[in-house]
């Protein structure tokens, strides 16, 4: 039997944050199974993690396919492993995936995630579906990084006002848009993040998308510590740090279940 645990990340309160699944398996079954486990969980991702001496291995998975890069699901797979007794809080966890190798320590209270900086371009033009699919916003800039959109809006109240039309977005072919806009006294800036063509209408907390924000943020206002918050129903809080061409992401984890599948995937 597998355990699995659900796990809110980027939060210290149940039912906000982002959640996630995490499976801890002594092996890795067939992708097309831990698809079919993505799916019936039908959360923003599911986390496989596989020891391997002392180092492990995750996968991260939506609803509707692999991914490479995903910070809650990380975050949430290295606090099960802390705190359910799978490694020494005392050592940090190497995680062996897609991207790289990802660096994990507990620091105090905070989970802290060596990820990549990760880059992004102006662009002059985006599809018009995208501004219809995000309620007519007027973007300040529009830019790309790897599979996602990036648009600046002019106010916070901007990023947290917008009500999204799955099917414009659809239309763009794109994984996903990061939306933010300069923070109020409490954050730097606040953000969203809208993936619906991965099974993912709006994802509450995402840790790469603050990969490619941080050094964004960095550009405007020439910090490299940053308070973030992204404004999504659920909400959740994300610390980072710039650090040439990574990015150290920290933030809390909360158990919410664990259990047993009963059968091998």
């Amino acid at each position: 039997m597998i355990d699995i645990y659900q796990v809110d990340s980027f939060t210290t309160e149940r039912f906000k944050g982002n959640p996630a699944c995490v499976c801890v398996l002594d092996k890795f079954p067939d992708s097309k199974n831990m698809l079919n486990m993505a799916r019936e969980m039908n959360l923003s991702e599911t986390a496989f993690v596989v020891r391997d001496k002392d180092e492990f291995t995750l996968r991260w998975f939506t609803p509707t396919f692999e991914i490479d890069l995903c910070g809650h699901a990380t975050l949430a797979t290295a606090h099960i492993l802390w705190t359910e007794g799978f490694w020494d809080k005392n050592k940090p966890i190497i995680f062996n995936t897609r991207s790289g190798k990802l660096i994990i320590n507990l620091i105090n209270d905070f989970i802290e995630m060596d990820f990549p900086s990760l880059e992004y371009s102006e662009v002059i033009e985006v599809p018009n579906s995208l501004i219809e699919g995000l309620g007519g916003i007027i973007p300040t800039f529009m830019g790309k990084s790897r599979e996602n959109y990036l648009i600046e809006v002019a106010t916070e109240e901007e990023v947290r006002d917008i009500q999204i039309d799955i099917s414009k977005l659809l239309e763009c072919n794109m994984h996903g848009v990061i939306v933010t806009a300069k923070g109020s006294e409490e954050y730097d800036f606040v953000s969203r993040f809208f993936a619906p063509e991965v099974g993912v209408p709006e994802d509450p907390v995402t840790g790469s998308a603050h990969c490619v924000l941080a050094p964004f943020w960095n550009d405007r206002l020439g910090n490299t510590k940053f308070r973030a918050y992204q404004c999504s129903q659920r909400g959740g809080y994300v610390n980072l740090e710039l650090l040439e061409d990574r990015i150290l992401l920290r933030g809390n984890a909360v158990t919410i279940f664990k259990g047993k599948l009963l059968e091998q995937l």
